[in-house]
Parts: C-alpha cells; sequence; structure tokens
C-alpha cells in the first residue's frame, strides 16, 4: 500500500520534491504518491518499469496501443 505521510511530496522515481521541479498527485492503494511529469510517460506506457516503487506496478496494463 503506498505511504500516505506528512513528510514532503516527492516523485516517487526520482525523489524530487515540489520545490524543484512540478509534481502530480495520484492516488492508488486509497493513498496518495506523487510523480514529476518527466516521469509521467513510465506511469502511462510502461508501468512494469514503476516495479519496487509502486506496488502492484508489474499488474498494471500498459496504454492501449503501446
Amino acid at each position: 500500500m503506498p505511504e500516505t505521510s506528512s513528510s514532503t511530496p516527492h516523485c516517487l522515481v526520482c525523489d524530487q520534491t515540489s520545490d524543484q521541479v512540478p509534481l502530480l498527485t495520484l492516488t492508488y492503494l486509497g493513498g496518495d504518491l506523487h510523480i514529476c511529469a518527466q516521469h509521467l510517460p513510465i506511469l502511462i506506457h510502461n508501468p512494469a518499469q514503476l516495479a519496487g516503487k509502486l506496488p502492484g506496478a508489474e499488474r498494471l496494463p500498459r496504454a492501449q496501443g503501446h
């Protein structure tokens, strides 16, 4: 399950904070996670690459047509 701590939001891939880059918030498994615009395409096109950073990422489907 994703962490929902009150710590500073950071990209789940590169750990950059919103002081460094714009972050998007995603809700997953009842918790909030953050991802920067640079890594959003990974979540969309090949979420299996996030295995170990996003629980169950290896089971998420790729965007249709990719």
